[in-house]
């Protein structure tokens, strides 16, 4: 854990989406979620950082099937060159979509990453930024997903900051975790040339 971060140039917001945030089915504390998460969309626009919102297409009959309201992405998009929406169908928010080439053809080195779920999607979509090189920085209080529940034989019920928390351990020390999204910082993609 470190206090602050060196400046990103990019936001992923993995999975806000109403299914996750919204009603009975919202991860616990989702307020906060949304807080922070709303702040960091706002700083990195101010930035002039690239914002990604990763946008999760479910399978048929789950919450977040394409065209459903639980499929809805909870906060505003303001569509322009920096500020896009990457559909995916998988938890890693590179496998099969243009985010790889959108980072890189923006000249993203280094991003932050926030949203649901911690040991899935937002984990999955970090340990592959790690991979190709990319500078992560994850932001404690910007990220969520549900209890476990209890496994016979296995375990108790086990808490979803728990889980949350184990999510940005396994991610290794190559991952730069801060305690507050307050504690990320943004800069404006590098000027194109042409």
């Amino acid at each position: 854990m470190s206090d602050r971060a060196l400046p990103v140039q990019a936001l992923l917001v993995v999975d806000v989406q109403a299914d996750a945030v919204v009603g009975e089915r919202a991860v616990p504390d989702a307020g906060r979620l949304l807080d922070r998460t709303a702040d960091l969309i706002a700083r990195a626009r101010r930035g002039g950082a690239l914002v990604v919102h990763v946008q999760n297409d479910g399978q048929p009959g789950t919450g977040d099937e394409p065209g459903t309201p639980g499929w809805e992405l909870h906060h505003r998009v303001d569509a322009s060159d920096t500020e896009v929406v990457v559909r995916k169908t998988r938890d890693d928010g590179f496998h099969g979509t243009l985010l790889g080439g959108l980072l890189a053809d923006s000249g993203v080195r280094a991003l932050a990453i926030c949203g649901v779920m911690s040991e899935m999607c937002v984990q999955a979509t970090a340990r592959t930024a790690l991979e190709l090189g990319y500078r992560v920085v994850m932001p404690h209080d910007a990220h969520a997903t549900h209890d476990i529940p209890a496994a016979p034989g296995i375990s108790d019920r086990i808490p979803a900051a728990a889980v949350s928390r184990v999510a940005e351990w396994a991610l290794g020390s190559e991952v730069e975790i801060v305690a507050r999204a307050s504690d990320v910082a943004f800069t404006a993609l590098p000027a194109r040339a042409g």
